[in-house]
């Protein structure tokens, strides 16, 4: 029998910031990073590592769906918690369309719950628009169909 996905999403009318600037840097570099430097209206933030299958198999489909968004509408970062060499071996074979960040810190636990994920369970993405307060998160493998879903859900939101 195929397992079928499971979703767990919550829905969070927060702001926050996460990791300081200084734990988050482009995947190949020292390049400090922070998500304040995404400016559209709506960001999607995903959580991911080369260990985890789930998070392998999504990224293809993330990445489509990424480049069919309109210019300016959406930001999307991956954010990998894994090693430098790992990840730059895994984009050889699955290049991806949107920039691929690391967190660099020593406590990848209180990154995670900085985010949302209590869980710490691998992938976690997050779909905000920070100008209105909306926050919701996706524990689990997301397809194009649910990045459309909270990616809709986030424009309502903020148009409302």
């Amino acid at each position: 029998m195929k397992a079928l996905p499971v979703f767990f999403i919550a829905a969070v009318f927060s702001t926050g910031a996460y990791a300081a600037t200084s734990d988050l840097q482009n995947w190949n570099s020292t390049t400090p990073k922070s998500t304040a430097s995404l400016k559209a209206p709506v960001r999607v933030i995903n959580l991911w590592a080369t260990w985890c299958a789930p998070c392998r198999k999504e990224m293809p489909a993330m990445s489509t769906w990424y480049r069919k968004q309109k210019k300016g509408s959406v930001d999307m970062v991956g954010i990998a918690l894994d090693s430098t060499d790992k990840i730059g071996q895994f984009l050889k074979q699955t290049p991806v369309s949107y920039p691929i960040w690391r967190y660099s810190g020593s406590d990848s636990r209180a990154f995670m719950k900085s985010v949302g994920n209590t869980i710490g369970a691998l992938p976690f993405t997050v779909v905000e628009a920070p100008k209105c307060g909306y926050k919701q998160a996706v524990l689990g493998e997301v397809t194009e169909k649910k990045l459309d879903e909270v990616f809709k859900a986030a424009q309502a939101r903020c148009a409302a």
